[in-house]
């Protein structure tokens, strides 16, 4: 189905794996495409409950864009480009499933972007992060200048965005970029660990708070408002009944998601 990607779904898990291991699995432009397509088929395929995204080979997560593809790019153009892959991240960001990023090398640029996108980031022990734009007279383009201050503070972003240095796991893990970190060999297992717990809860309740935690830094009272709206929808849902009536009785509780 696709050419750049592989897929496989196992315990309603579809792990998506960019497969481009001999260019460090950079994003070009059918990277790309087939990104939009994979995370269209999770918003509509009733059997993925969740997501990972990870790289193909021990080297690179994905080490970020197809720098050959910006060459003659005019200013109309590079901001088209901006725009796509931004409306891409979006899709993952904004995602009703959970999505964890599973970084497995490089994660640079684009790709350093495209785990600022998941939900929850996951790395290997010998992970590097890095948004080194500025070394080609760059800023970021796919959303690291919004969503990585979120992440780690302003303070912090700055520093990291404006001497493009590489940033290992540990310091990732340390500054919050990072969830956990694992052996190489247990990253996978260890991800896949996350999203079985988190499926086990009541999937309205988190499709809920991802879009509640979306709207954190915002200003204003609308993430509160939204807040408020969600709460009382969940409470008007089975899931809840269910839930409270398990806690009680204890049990295991059932959710369906209903």
């Amino acid at each position: 189905m696709y050419q750049t990607l592989l897929t496989d779904l196992t315990d309603q898990i579809l792990t998506v794996t960019i497969n481009r291991p001999d260019k460090l699995n950079a994003l070009n432009r059918q990277v790309m495409d087939e990104l939009k397509s994979v995370v269209e088929e999770i918003y509509r395929n009733p059997g993925v409950h969740s997501a990972i995204f990870t790289g193909s080979g021990n080297k690179a997560f994905a080490a970020g864009a197809d720098i050959t593809e910006f060459l003659n790019l005019n200013q109309e153009q590079a901001t088209a480009l901006s725009h796509k892959g931004q409306e891409i991240f979006f899709g993952i960001e904004n995602a009703p499933k959970p999505v964890i990023a599973a970084v497995n090398g490089f994660a640079l640029g684009g790709g350093c972007e495209l785990a600022l996108a998941c939900h929850l980031r996951t790395c290997s022990t010998t992970a590097r992060f890095g948004q080194p734009e500025v070394n080609l007279g760059l800023v970021p383009g796919y959303g690291a200048t919004q969503r990585l201050p979120l992440l780690v503070g302003r303070g912090k972003a700055m520093e990291w965005m404006m001497t493009g240095n590489l940033i290992s796991a540990e310091e990732a893990l340390r500054h919050g970029l990072v969830n956990l970190t694992a052996p190489p060999e247990e990253l996978l297992s260890k991800t896949r660990g996350i999203l079985l717990s988190i499926q086990s809860k009541a999937p309205l309740a988190i499709k809920a708070l991802i879009r509640c935690v979306n709207q954190a830094g915002m200003g204003g009272m609308r993430g509160f408002e939204l807040e408020q709206t969600e709460f009382g929808a969940c409470a008007a849902t089975q899931d809840m009944q269910e839930g409270t009536n398990a806690f009680l009785e204890k049990r295991k509780p059932l959710f369906r998601g209903v």
